[in-house]
């Protein structure tokens, strides 16, 4: 699974959960830039490093030997957690693991070297392992 090497910070603070800033669109990374095909975020979410992993595996099992897969995000948030029936106070918990917060219109993967039909259905069935809503895209079409 995917995670950073080093971190400045442990631990981060939680942030702020306003919907308006939650749902606004991506602005870096919104183009496929690498392979033919992609798979583009459409709602905001917290994926983590295994949901990540399980996605690439589908994609790469899909596409067969001729197809190249590019992941576009990494996880570097740590999330914390606490554990069970511990009770309240003693600090926050340790860290668990790793997620990427996803913005709408961030392209997640993309894959080269295989047909559009093809790329179709490894996108269809990676969407199935993320926490989100996602549409195929092309290089032509944004």
């Amino acid at each position: 699974m995917l995670f950073p090497k080093k971190v400045k910070h442990r631990k981060w603070q939680v942030g702020r959960k306003n919907e308006a800033k939650l749902s606004r669109p991506d602005t870096r990374g919104i183009t496929v830039a690498f392979g033919s095909y992609g798979l583009k975020a459409t709602a905001p979410a917290r994926v983590k490093s295994n949901q990540i992993e399980a996605a690439r595996r589908v994609i790469s099992r899909t596409l067969g030997k001729t197809g190249r897969v590019w992941i576009r995000i990494f996880p570097d948030r740590p999330v914390t957690k606490k554990a069970a029936e511990t009770p309240m106070g003693k600090g926050k918990g340790d860290p668990d693991h790793f997620v990427f917060e996803v913005a709408p219109g961030r392209v997640l993967f993309e894959v080269d070297g295989v047909s559009e039909d093809i790329a179709r259905e490894a996108m269809r069935k990676a969407t199935a392992k993320l926490p989100l809503k996602g549409r195929f895209v092309a290089r032509d079409s944004e």
